[in-house]
C-alpha cells in the first residue's frame, strides 16, 4: 500500500488508461504488467464466493452461507460481519480480490425473484447489516461491492424497465442501505442496476452517480456496471461510471479512448476513473495478486459459523409448547424439503457448495426413536437430476477424446470449459450411468439443454434434441431450453443404462445439459404421508420453494407454496395435532394453515449447514434466534406494491412511495399473518423501564433485558419512532434503532440503542410541486401534517419541533414501552438535522 498513484497514472498512455476501464473477460479486470498493475479477479456473490462457474456448475466447491433474507433475520450486524470475513477468506481461495456482494435492494414485493438475496424490507436494518458484511469482507483484503444501485426490486424486464421513484422515496428508503454501506462500512465498490431510474439508465445517471452517490453520500470508490449493463460510452463516462463489466470491452476500453480523442470525454474524466481503480488495488494491497487457479478450502471454523448463522436466522413463528422436541418418540418426517433441503436460491448467487445434506439424512442419525420418512408431494419446477455418478467422456471440436470425469449427478453444466484447455464453444461429451430400477411402471426422463443433447435409455432414443431442438425456456438464466419429457416403462429389479450425448453447438455462455429422472408413483404420496403422521407420536413437515421458484431472472407468480404442499400440511396437521412445520423458503409464502400447526418455523435458505442447524433447533441444541426482516402478509392482494408490480410497458411506478413493507400495513391498519420483527423463543424475557440520555446530538435509550427462563436465548429490542404531525405526510412509525442481546438464564443485559438526529428526520425535496404531490398522494394513506405541505427553500433532512414517541418493541406491533423524546430544532437552521 502507499504507491504513488499520480506518478503511476502519469506513466500510462491514453490506451493503457482506457484498458483499465473494461473487463478482460467474464470475471477479470485486466492488468498492465509493464507498469506493475495486476489483473484482478471478481466473483459473486451474496451467499458465497462462487468462483467462475455459475448456477452451481463447475468443479470447484465453495462455502455456502445462509441467504440474504436469512442473514436479515439474524438482526445481528456483528454476526453478519463474521460471515463477511469468512466470505472474504473464501474469495481469496478463488483468487478473487473483489466480491460482488452484498445485495441491498429492498423487499418491495415478496414475489420478486431475488427477495432471498435481500436483507429486508426496511432500509435501516438492511443498511446496518450491509455495513457489517462489508467490514467483514474488506477485513480480508477483498473489496465488497454493494448492489444494485438503484430501483432493482424485480426481475421483470429488468434490463429495459424504468423504475419511476420520486426523490423523497429514494432518499428515505432505497438509497439508505447504500449510504450506510458507504458511511459505516467504507465499501470499496458500488454496482449499478440494469434498469433505468425515472427514464435514465442507472449506469448513465449523473445525478445518481455523481451528485448523490459521490456528492451527498461521500462515496470515493469504484462504480461498476452489472454484467452487460452499459448502453453508451459517453453518457456513462460523463455520469461517473468507472468500470464496464464483463469483458471484452464494448463501450469502454478502446471505445472510451476514441471518445477521449474525439473530445467527447475529457481526459481528466478518464484519469479520475483510472485513479479510483488504482486506489482500490492499493487499498487492498493487491499489487502482487495475479489470478491463480481456484481452490476448494472447506474449513471447520467456516462450517461452524455457517451452522450458527443458520440457526440464528430461524424464526419461531408459532409454538404451542411442541418445540423443542424430545427426540425419543416416534417421528414422521414429511415433505419435499425433508428429502431435498433447499440451501440457496437460484441465479448468480448459486454455487457448488462444499457440502449439502437433507433433513432425511441427518435427523434420523440424532433421533433415538423410530423415524418414518415420506416426501408427501413434489414441489419442483422441473424434474430433479438423475443421481450419479455419471462417467463422462469429453471430446474436442475434432472429435478427439481429451479426458474423462465422474460427475455427481445429471446436472452437467459449465460456464467455462469443462476441462482445462477444452474450447467451451466447440466440444462434446457422452455421459453414462446405470440406473437400478426399484419400481415397475412408467418412469419419467427429462432433458433441459444448453446446446444439443440426445438421451437414450438401454439404447433406445427417448429425447432427441439434435433432430428436434426444443424452444428456449425460463430456467438456467434463460440460457437453456424448455424441459422435454419422455416416459419409459421399466421393471423393478433390473439395471438400465442411461446415456446422454451432448454437443456445444448452439449454446451461448452456458454449456451442457440437465438429465432428470422421476420414478412412478407407488400409491398416493400424500395418503402415505398422512398415514405415517397418524401412526407417529410427532410429525415434522418441511415445505417451501426452491432455486427454480426463487431465482434471478424471473419473479414468482404466486405467494402460495408450489405443488400440493398446502394440502399436505393441512392433512398431516389434521392427522396428528403434534405437527411442527418448517418453511424452507427465501421469501415469505402464504401460510393460511398456520393456526392448524402446533409449531411453525421459518428456516429460509440456510446455506450448506442448514440441515444440521434445523436439527439443532428442533432438538433444542440451538435456539431459534431470528426475527422477521419482512412482513408475512395474509395474501398477496394486501401487499404495498400489489397492482403496481412488476410493471407494464417497460415502466414500474413505485406508487406506494414511502409505504413499503410494515410501513404500509401499520399506517393503513391492515392485518398481517406475522408482523415485521416478530419471532418467538424457547425462553422468556422481561424488560426494565427504559432510560433516556443524550450524548451530544444523539438520543440514547438503555433497556435492561432479563432472561427469566431456564434456557439461553436472544432478544431483539426494536425502536420505532412515531413523529408528530409534520409538514409533509409520513409513515405512522419507522424502525430507527435495534439491538440484539443474549442474556444467559437469570442474567440481565442492557440493550443500548442510539438515535442520531436523522432518526427523527425526513427528506423535504424543497419543491412546491413535489411537496404538494406528496401531500395529495399521501392524504389517504399517510399521517397528514396539520400545517399543510409548506416547502422549505432547499432540499434536505428536516425534523419537526416537538415531542416524538419512541416505541420500544418486540415487533412493529408488539410494543413493550413508549418514551417521549423532545426534538428541538436549531434556531440557525430551523427544523434541519444533518
Amino acid at each position: 500500500m502507499g504507491r504513488d498513484l499520480d506518478a503511476l497514472l502519469a506513466a500510462l498512455t491514453l490506451d493503457e488508461k482506457a484498458a483499465l476501464t473494461a473487463g478482460q473477460d467474464m470475471w477479470t479486470v485486466p492488468g498492465l504488467p509493464r507498469h506493475g498493475i495486476p489483473a484482478v479477479t471478481v466473483t459473486d456473490g451474496p451467499n458465497g464466493a462462487r468462483g467462475a462457474a455459475l448456477l452451481g456448475a463447475g468443479r470447484v466447491s465453495a462455502l455456502c452461507v445462509p441467504c440474504g433474507s436469512a442473514l436479515g433475520a439474524t438482526w445481528d450486524p456483528a454476526l453478519v460481519e463474521e460471515v463477511g470475513a469468512a466470505l472474504g477468506d473464501e474469495a481469496r481461495t478463488k483468487s478473487a480480490r473483489v466480491l460482488l456482494a452484498p445485495t441491498v435492494n429492498l423487499v418491495r414485493s415478496p414475489l420478486a425473484g431475488r427477495t432471498f438475496e435481500s436483507y429486508s424490507e426496511d432500509p435501516l436494518l438492511t443498511g446496518r447489516l450491509a455495513a457489517g458484511f462489508v467490514r467483514g469482507v474488506q477485513s480480508r483484503g477483498v473489496a465488497a461491492t454493494v448492489k444494485h444501485l438503484v430501483g432493482n426490486e424485480a426481475e421483470f424486464e429488468r434490463t429495459t424497465i424504468s423504475s419511476d421513484v420520486d426523490e423523497r422515496t429514494l432518499r428515505e428508503l432505497y438509497l439508505v442501505p447504500f449510504e450506510l454501506a458507504v458511511k459505516e462500512g467504507r465499501v470499496a465498490a458500488v454496482m449499478t442496476a440494469y434498469n433505468r431510474l425515472n427514464g435514465t439508465w442507472c449506469a448513465e445517471d449523473g445525478h445518481l452517480l455523481t451528485d448523490v452517490l459521490r456528492g451527498d453520500l461521500g462515496f470515493d470508490g469504484v462504480v461498476m456496471t452489472d454484467w452487460f449493463a452499459v448502453a453508451d460510452t459517453v453518457p456513462a463516462a460523463l455520469a461517473g461510471l468507472d468500470l464496464q463489466m464483463p469483458g471484452p470491452d464494448r463501450f469502454y476500453g478502446a471505445a472510451l479512448a476514441e471518445a477521449v480523442r474525439a473530445g467527447d470525454v475529457p481526459e481528466a474524466t478518464l484519469d479520475a476513473m483510472v485513479l479510483r481503480w488504482l486506489a482500490l488495488v492499493d487499498r487492498l494491497d493487491a499489487w502482487d495478486g495475479e489470478p491463480a487457479p481456484e481452490q476448494a478450502v472447506d474449513r471447520d471454523d467456516h462450517r461452524a459459523l455457517a451452522r450458527r448463522a443458520a440457526s440464528d436466522a430461524m424464526v419461531l413463528l408459532r409454538n404451542d409448547g411442541l418445540l423443542p422436541l424430545r427426540g425419543d418418540e416416534s417421528l414422521a418426517l414429511i415433505g419435499p424439503g425433508a428429502t431435498l433441503t433447499q440451501i440457496m436460491g437460484g441465479g448468480s448467487a448459486q454455487l457448488r457448495a462444499h457440502r449439502s445434506a437433507s433433513l432425511a439424512q441427518l435427523l434420523p442419525e440424532r433421533w433415538s426413536g423410530d423415524v418414518a420418512v415420506e416426501q408427501g408431494c413434489f414441489a419442483d419446477a422441473t424434474v430433479r437430476p438423475i443421481p450419479g455418478p455419471l462417467a463422462a467422456t469429453f471430446r474436442d471440436g475434432s472429435g478427439a477424446v481429451v479426458g474423462e470425469t465422474a460427475e455427481r449427478d445429471g446436472r452437467l453444466l459449465w460456464f467455462t470449459e469443462p476441462l482445462e484447455g477444452l474450447d467451451p464453444d466447440a466440444f462434446s461429451f457422452t455421459a453414462r450411468t446405470t440406473l437400478r430400477v426399484t419400481e415397475t411402471g412408467a418412469h419419467l426422463f427429462t432433458v433441459t439443454q444448453a446446446g444439443r443433447a440426445r438421451l437414450t435409455v438401454d439404447g433406445a432414443v427417448v429425447v432427441d434434441g439434435f433432430a428436434d431442438v426444443p424452444p428456449p425456456g425460463t430456467t438456467l438464466f434463460g440460457l437453456g431450453s424448455q424441459e422435454v419429457q419422455a416416459t419409459v416403462e421399466l421393471t423393478a429389479g433390473t439395471d438400465v443404462e442411461v446415456q446422454v450425448d451432448y454437443s456445444s453447438e448452439g449454446s451461448v455462455l452456458l454449456h451442457g445439459v440437465v438429465v432428470g429422472h422421476r420414478p412412478p408413483e407407488a400409491g398416493d404420496r400424500i395418503d402415505r404421508a398422512v398415514a405415517a403422521a397418524a401412526a407417529a407420536d410427532v410429525a415434522v413437515v418441511v415445505v417451501g420453494t426452491s432455486d427454480e421458484w426463487e431465482t434471478e431472472g424471473h419473479d414468482r407468480d404466486s405467494l402460495h407454496l408450489p405443488g400440493d404442499q398446502d394440502e399436505l400440511v393441512r392433512r398431516v396437521c389434521a392427522a396428528n395435532p403434534r405437527t411442527a412445520v418448517v418453511v424452507n423458503s427465501g421469501a415469505p409464502v402464504q401460510l393460511d394453515w398456520a393456526e392448524e400447526t402446533a409449531a411453525l418455523l421459518q428456516a429460509w435458505f440456510g446455506g450448506q449447514e442448514m440441515a444440521e442447524a434445523v436439527v439443532d433447533v428442533l432438538l433444542g441444541d440451538a435456539e431459534p434466534a431470528g426475527r422477521l426482516p419482512v412482513t408475512i402478509p395474509l395474501r398477496i392482494e394486501h401487499t404495498p406494491a400489489f397492482g403496481a408490480f412488476p410493471g407494464t410497458n417497460h415502466r414500474v411506478s413505485y406508487d406506494e412511495r414511502l409505504l413499503v413493507g410494515y410501513r404500509w400495513y401499520d399506517t393503513r391498519a391492515l392485518p398481517v399473518r406475522y408482523p415485521f420483527g416478530h419471532g418467538g423463543s424457547y425462553t422468556s424475557f422481561s424488560w426494565g423501564e427504559p432510560v433516556v440520555t443524550r450524548e451530544g446530538d444523539d438520543v440514547v435509550l438503555s433497556v435492561a433485558v432479563t432472561n427469566t427462563g431456564s434456557r439461553p436465548g436472544a432478544e431483539v429490542v426494536q425502536a420505532y419512532v412515531e413523529p408528530p404531525p409534520s409538514r409533509l405526510p409520513r409513515p405512522r412509525r419507522e424502525l430507527r434503532a435495534f439491538a440484539k442481546v443474549r442474556p444467559a438464564p437469570g442474567e440481565t443485559v442492557v440493550a443500548r440503542l442510539v438515535l442520531p438526529p436523522r432518526a427523527f428526520a425526513y427528506w423535504d425535496p424543497g419543491s412546491t410541486e413535489t411537496a404538494h404531490l406528496d401531500a395529495r398522494r399521501g392524504d389517504s394513506v399517510l399521517v397528514p401534517g396539520d400545517s399543510g405541505p409548506v416547502p422549505r427553500p432547499e432540499p434536505g433532512w428536516y425534523a419537526e419541533d416537538g415531542p416524538h414517541l419512541v416505541h420500544l418493541a418486540r415487533s412493529v406491533v408488539d410494543v413493550v414501552a413508549t418514551v417521549e423524546v423532545a426534538v428541538t430544532c436549531s434556531s440557525t437552521d430551523p427544523g434541519r438535522h444533518e
